[in-house]
């Protein structure tokens, strides 16, 4: 695989040292979130506050390989792409053990708003508006020929302000050529693609050729959870959602939805990839449904500055301002590796003395 700012050969991994961290001024504190191959902790990065993902590396030769590609994927993928709805990289190492250090979002999972959110449901100008921050953040992986494939509420992350939706988590992200073939191993099963699921039943290392419009079937899966605030294809475990949606044809129902919103659902999770719309399209749609339930915008009076010396308030915080100065004194180096402790936020680990 090859990109601008890193590239893995099979064996070796070579990154550009300016998105090299230095282990020795990164500190790790409680842990924020878990999945099946990494763990992500709160922590400080010089003067910033951010999250640090750890690698876990595996036991067996053949499973050190599989992670370490992974890895390398994952931060040559970070390190090329940059939008204002994706989760902004900030550096990587792979000693003393693999670790992807990004902003740190305050506002939590998607899936976690959701939850706190029920049983109501969103109002669909927010639905929507969070629907449009995902699709930008996917046309521009898109544009710079990135599959996700594993795009589902627990991979998108929301500011402070409960205002602008993230993408993270590149770990099943693949580059996508005309000829490449490409494995089944992919995302969570009640959000993925029939094709997808479809190449689980061949043989052990059979590929086949799937292309980016696996992503605009996931993205319509979360649009439908973002508008109902319910889980979809509900009452089914995530395998028996995933057989029926491949086998059956299967989809969650649009009954309830209005017509314009609806048509953008379901065009999005048409069985046939190439019928389904790419992200710059979807965008127009969103867009051109939001003018429709959007009240008009309220005339604002010009604003009248009466001296020279008047105080205006700082600008809205962008990034910024979920990356406060580090407080050294929180720095407690430790011997110890005790980042699975839920410490008080705030008491932060020598990440370089735990390793």
């Amino acid at each position: 695989m090859g990109s601008g700012n890193g590239f893995y050969t099979g064996g070796e991994f070579n990154m550009d040292t300016k998105w090299l961290i230095d282990p020795k001024s990164l500190f790790v504190g409680p842990k924020i979130g878990e999945g099946a191959h990494a763990k992500v902790y709160e922590g400080k990065y010089r003067n910033q506050n951010v999250a640090v993902k750890v690698i876990q590396r595996g036991e067996t030769p053949e499973e050190i390989a599989k992670k370490e590609a992974r890895f390398a994927r994952e931060v040559a993928m970070l390190s090329r792409v940059q939008h204002k709805n994706l989760v902004k990289f900030i550096g990587a190492c792979k000693q003393p053990v693999m670790v992807i250090v990004t902003e740190l979002l305050l506002g939590g999972t998607l899936r976690k708003y959701l939850l706190n959110t029920q049983p109501r449901r969103l109002d669909m100008r927010v639905a929507v508006a969070f629907a449009l921050d995902i699709a930008r953040a996917m046309e521009c992986l898109h544009s710079h020929g990135i599959i996700h494939r594993d795009l589902k509420p627990e991979n998108l992350l929301l500011t402070a302000d409960h205002k602008t939706v993230k993408l993270a988590d590149f770990g099943l992200a693949r580059e996508e050529s005309l000829t490449e073939m490409m494995t089944a191993e992919t995302g969570t099963y009640r959000w993925m693609a029939p094709e997808l699921y479809s190449t689980v039943t061949l043989r052990r290392g059979e590929k086949k050729h799937y292309n980016n419009k696996v992503d605009a079937y996931s993205f319509a899966i979360v649009l439908w959870e973002l508008v109902h605030n319910k889980l979809p294809f509900e009452g089914m475990s995530n395998l028996q959602a995933a057989y029926a949606a491949a086998f059956k044809n299967f989809r969650p129902s649009v009954e309830n939805l209005p017509e314009d919103l609806a048509l953008i659902v379901t065009s999005c999770w048409k069985e046939d990839p190439n019928d389904r719309p790419n992200f710059t399209q979807i965008i127009r749609m969103l867009l051109h449904y939001l003018s429709t339930i959007s009240p008009p915008e309220p005339l604002i009076p010009p604003r009248i500055f009466p001296s020279g010396n008047t105080v205006f308030p700082p600008e809205s915080p962008g990034t910024s301002a979920l990356m406060p100065a580090r407080d050294s004194s929180a720095e407690t180096p430790s011997t110890q590796i005790m980042m699975d402790q839920q410490q008080p936020r705030g008491f932060f680990f020598c990440f370089h003395r735990c390793y």
